[in-house]
């Protein structure tokens, strides 16, 4: 059938002597970005509605009486814009000059410091120096609950946070009190914003430092976190993030714009949800059991043992984790196959209900607090245990043949899990009693430490990459499982995650026809239409 599909309209107009060609309806600030050029601006915030209040993106279009907002304006064909011209560049000088006239200056002890566009366009083209003689208004700090400070000194007034509230969160507990330079941002209830599911997003949106997290408050400065895009590894949503990492350590998480999954925005479940990130309780060095004695071994010789020890203990059974990638699921998936086959499982974590983003409906704290359940299903594993992800294991207790746990760290399980496995390996990040009694021990990354994919509630595949260096001798479970598969059938060892997604898609028709390169930073939906709960 052929493409019946409309051709959008676009329309021509120079900006800043430069030619650019938008769809109709493109804003002449969006239209400047278009071609590299980003026009300053407060208030607009491409998730949320645009107020005009800040005057900061004024430009001069030939024609027009009077500078326009260009966050408001939209572009015509054969428009004339100059948005670096004396009229601008002057019009934004005193602007940011009545800015400063209350503004703090207290950047050296402001979280914001680093990252702020107040510190960012006064560089770039403010006034050299101050001329008020006028004492400063002085509004101190509020407590606005849950996890948010305010700063009113530092407000700038741009209402952002109020309209992600009253706009996306759909839940008013922001507004402006008073008028004119008493203007401040307050809240309506007690509470503030504590209980609000989604309140931590104002503090990312806000321009300068007027709003700040408790949980990162004077723990680093901007300039000192390296950013690693990452996927949110606290519920099947599958949100986009960066991880915010300083001395090896993530300090914090913060969404990544992805307009197919969460927009702008995340769950301040997923936000807070990270310090498990950092545990130093770590297994840092393979170890095997023989002759009753626990032996630290390299590599090499623990890899060895384990496949000869493979070969007569029979069946298998095993257990897998939802928290593992996709990569290391299909890993596992290949060596209980090459072993001849037998159940795996999985248990998830779920909570009672899903708490949607009701301005942007696709966006919901999911009832599976783990991110990759749907990795796990199209291996064909099983769900078993209840809603806090535990129990379910009992028939595993008494299991005869080999046992393989990877990841799921037994929490709720005594050091006599497994004992009467014939052969008993558990691959972790972490020392745990439930494990006490396995063979062998094989240090795996966390997903912070590794390169691989998820696959979130909507059967989109999505990339993330290592933000943290790993510890000790840990490396990641397709590598570990495929060094394994390497000596038992002879199999390539893929030396990086694109070979092991490559592999993993080799055994799933699910996966098969998606190329991890051009998965990019967006992901793709797999070949089988997934329903969204609810839908």
């Amino acid at each position: 059938m052929a493409d019946t599909k409309t051709p959008q309209e676009t329309i021509t107009l120079t900006i800043d002597g430069q030619e650019v060609t938008v769809p109709k309806g493109t804003t002449l600030l969006q239209a400047a970005e278009v071609m590299g050029n980003r026009v300053p601006h407060y208030c607009y915030h491409p998730g949320l509605s645009a107020p005009a209040q800040c005057r900061l993106c004024l430009v001069e279009v030939e024609g027009a009486p009077k500078l326009q907002p260009s966050c408001v304006t939209a572009a015509q064909d054969g428009q004339v814009v100059h948005t670096e011209s004396q009229k601008a560049t002057a019009m934004r000088q005193g602007v940011l000059e009545f800015y400063l006239a209350n503004h703090p200056l207290d950047c050296p002890i402001c979280d914001q410091s680093g990252e702020c566009k107040l510190q960012d366009y006064v560089h770039a083209e403010g006034r050299k120096h101050g001329r008020s003689r006028e004492p400063k208004r002085v509004f101190g700090r509020d407590d606005f609950g849950g996890d948010v400070l305010f700063y009113g000194d530092r407000c700038v007034m741009c209402t952002r946070c109020v309209r992600f509230m009253n706009e996306k969160a759909q839940d008013p507990r922001l507004t402006v009190v008073e008028r004119g330079n008493r203007s401040v941002i307050d809240t309506f209830f007690e509470e503030g914003l504590a209980g609000s599911p989604y309140a931590g997003n104002v503090v990312d949106i806000c321009p300068v430092g007027a709003l700040v997290s408790k949980d990162f408050l004077h723990k680093a400065r901007a300039w000192d976190l390296d950013h690693t895009p990452s996927i949110c590894p606290n519920c099947s949503q599958g949100c986009n993030i960066d991880l915010h990492v300083r001395d090896n350590r993530i300090q914090r998480l913060k969404p990544r714009a992805n307009h197919e999954v969460n927009e702008f925005w995340m769950c301040d479940y997923g936000r807070h949800r990270y310090e498990w990130m950092n545990r130093e309780d770590r297994l840092e060095i393979p170890t095997y059991k023989s002759g009753g004695e626990v032996r630290p071994a390299d590599w090499g010789t623990v890899l060895k043992e384990l496949s000869e020890r493979l070969e007569d203990a029979r069946p298998v059974q095993a257990v897998a984790s939802p928290f593992a990638s996709t990569e290391d699921l299909g890993a596992l998936r290949r060596l209980v196959d090459a072993l001849g086959g037998g159940d795996v499982v999985f248990r998830s974590p779920r909570a009672a209900e899903e708490i949607p983003l009701p301005g942007f409906e696709k966006l919901a704290r999911r009832r599976d607090l783990a991110p990759n359940v749907r990795g796990a299903e199209i291996q064909g594993m099983e769900r078993v245990g209840d809603d806090d992800g535990k129990g379910g294991l009992d028939d595993l207790s008494g299991h005869t043949g080999t046992l393989i746990v990877l990841g799921d760290e037994l929490t709720d399980l005594g050091e006599d899990f497994g004992a009467q496995s014939s052969l008993f390996i558990y691959l972790g990040a972490h020392p745990t009693a439930g494990a006490h009694q396995a063979d062998f021990h094989l240090p795996m990354t966390t997903f912070a430490e590794q390169e691989g994919t998820f696959i979130n509630v909507e059967g989109r595949v999505q990339r993330f990459w290592p933000g943290v260096e790993a510890t000790g001798a840990a490396r990641p479970a397709w590598m570990i499982l495929g060094a394994l598969l390497n000596r038992i059938e002879g199999t390539e060892i893929p030396s990086v995650a694109a070979d092991a997604f490559v592999a993993t898609a080799g055994t799933t028709p699910e996966l098969q026809g998606l190329s991890y390169a051009d998965l990019g930073s967006r992901g793709a939906v797999i070949n089988e239409p997934v329903a969204l709960p609810g839908s």
